[in-house]
């Protein structure tokens, strides 16, 4: 391909309003460019890219038994309510209305889809199992996309589902997957971190997510460097150091605490308490029902952690007048010793605290001497707290938890039976008896990889792209196109190349070599080739690598050689960085 015939809008300047790397050098590397809030437009550049990044994924699914699919994305929401997940979706579904006011959606994922092609088609155990997979638009009616083409409202995913008979099924099935991810993001260059997750809206028994580490990413991840325990902040949990209280007060007692209204301002209150000591109450609505949600003090509420563990699908603060109204008192002075008819749910680090200090239910007044099983009907004791770097790891008795922020490339899912069931998806086993399908359910997120690779790779000067995904391999670069030795040569070499299937950028404008440089490095193809007046007159180019710098002089009937061993090397270095978890 002829740069001059090729469409590549670099910038300059870094956009204002774009914030992480991925972000700067997909827009000023002519990559990208917005059509609206989260809607991107793919140019050439990063197509080829995709591209690539599909068919790796494309190999290793069809290689552990894929079937490719191309389904709608505009759903009925028929499907949706059958598998309860139309209100579950709230605002974050894009919904609309035909002309004959139907309801229709468009899908934020497919399980709803497949199931239905599924619960139609298969009768007997002796169809299954079942791989099936598919490359789609997906649709989220994102509340503030940001981070370029991280969180967006338009985006490309991988879906796969598989259908099995038992459990036992879908434990190899779920494994076949596993292991096919992490040959897709080996192949695609990218370090990346098995971790424990939280299965959210999908639901089902377990999850795993692949994660890149990276400041740009809106997860946080918790590790253990001495064993290898990773999970989402949303999953993990930590050990704490054992807490000796004293033996307190026989009943609570209220105390005035004029001013305060955060934990904070007790600490600082003349007879207050530290907030390892304090109970903190935080008042959700919780599928329309009022819930008290209690931690220790110096403790952060996981939203995630309160839904998985009552179920909701639909979850809020409360707010500060019904609250007023259902308690007696306004945010900073609730408490739930003496509180009858409501729910109160309450973390595991909270069990067995004696002489602790919460709010009375009264505005401007705490208690004291409060000895939590004693004077709490607490309904439910669950881990309801976000870790801390610092905390003991829950594996290990040595390992000590590091909190880092991290980005999702992929999920896995163990759905069992949760839409078979709700959708009436059934086989007949081998005894002709009828029994729910066990399902499984995959996802990446193809723009994810690129940026994720950008995140990874790159420096001051643009992007510096792995060899597996790049868009070329090779950008061949005349110094002077307008002299006809370099000209000549520039040619015979592109001829070569092509024709040997080496993929070549050839920077034919007749622009400044340093622009030509610039360029070069800012789109980050993995090898240069230099074609310059000092070294042709000695039969010699240049060919230097992206990825380290390092330049070497070879002759111009060994360009071949050197570019493919070039070539080979670094394939061979970016599928080896990959690491697991």
């Amino acid at each position: 391909m002829r740069w001059s015939n090729y469409f590549i809008p670099t910038l300059r300047e870094t956009p204002a309003d774009a914030e992480v790397v991925s972000h700067q050098l997909l827009l000023r590397a002519g990559c990208i460019r917005q059509l609206a809030a989260g809607v991107y437009s793919y140019l050439p550049l990063a197509w080829r890219v995709l591209t690539k990044i599909m068919n790796i994924i494309r190999q290793e699914m069809d290689r552990i038994g894929g079937q490719e699919f191309h389904l709608p994305a505009l759903h009925p929401a028929e499907i949706w309510r059958e598998s309860g997940r139309w209100e579950v979706m709230g605002e974050n579904m894009f919904r609309l209305k035909d002309r004959r006011g139907a309801d229709l959606c468009l899908g934020m994922t497919h399980e709803e889809v497949f199931t239905a092609i599924a619960r139609n088609e298969l009768r007997s155990y002796k169809q299954l199992p079942q791989v099936w997979y598919q490359i789609q638009t997906k649709f989220r009616d994102e509340p503030r996309p940001r981070s370029g083409v991280l969180r967006v409202r338009e985006f490309i995913m991988k879906d796969a589902y598989t259908f099995d008979l038992d459990w036992e099924g879908l434990d190899k099935s779920y494994n076949d997957q596993r292991e096919a991810y992490c040959r897709i993001f080996d192949r695609c260059g990218l370090q990346y971190i098995i971790v424990q997750a939280s299965s959210g809206a999908m639901g089902g028994s377990e999850s795993a997510e692949f994660m890149v580490l990276t400041d740009a990413g809106e997860d946080h991840i918790a590790l253990c460097h001495q064993c290898g325990y990773a999970a989402n902040t949303e999953k993990a949990t930590s050990r704490l150091p054992e807490v000796r209280d004293g033996d307190g007060l026989p009943r609570p007692e209220p105390f005035p605490t004029p001013g305060v209204r955060t934990i904070k301002d007790l600490e600082e209150f003349p007879d207050g308490a530290p907030a390892e000591r304090q109970i903190k109450t935080l008042a959700y609505v919780i599928n329309g029902e009022l819930t008290l949600v209690l931690l220790r003090g110096d403790h952060e509420l996981n939203e995630t952690k309160l839904a998985d563990a009552t179920g909701a699908t639909d979850l809020r603060p409360g707010h500060p007048e019904e609250i007023k109204r259902a308690l007696g008192a306004y945010p900073g002075s609730l408490g739930a010793v003496g509180v009858t008819g409501f729910r109160i749910i309450a973390d595991h680090a909270l069990k067995g605290r004696r002489n602790m200090v919460t709010g009375a239910n009264r505005d401007e007044y705490h208690l004291r001497g409060v000895d939590v099983e004693r004077d709490i009907p607490v309904s439910l004791w669950t881990d309801l707290r976000t870790v801390k770097t610092g905390e003991g790891c829950p594996q290990c008795d040595s390992g000590t938890l590091e909190v880092r922020k991290a980005l999702e490339v992929g999920h896995i899912f163990k759905l069992g039976t949760k839409y078979s069931e709700s959708m009436g998806a059934t086989v007949l086993n081998e005894e002709g008896k009828e029994v729910p399908i066990v399902m499984g359910s995959y996802g990446i997120g193809v723009e994810r990889i690129m940026a994720s690779a950008i995140e990874l790779y790159h420096d001051e000067d643009g992007i510096i792209w792995p060899m597996p995904i790049a868009p070329f391999q090779v950008i061949l670069t005349p110094v002077n196109i307008g002299e006809k030795d370099q000209a000549d040569a520039a040619e015979r070499l592109y001829r070569q190349l092509t024709e040997a299937q080496i993929e070549v950028l050839f920077d034919d404008r007749d622009e400044r070599a340093g622009v030509k440089f610039k360029d070069a490095d800012l789109i980050g193809i993995p090898v240069r080739i230099t074609v310059g007046p000092k070294r042709l007159k000695q039969g010699q180019v240049e060919l230097t690598v992206r990825r380290t710098r390092e330049t070497r002089v070879v002759a111009l009937d060994e360009v071949l050689d050197a570019v493919g061993e070039l070539i080979a090397a670094e394939m061979a270095f970016f599928q080896q960085v990959g690491s697991r978890t």
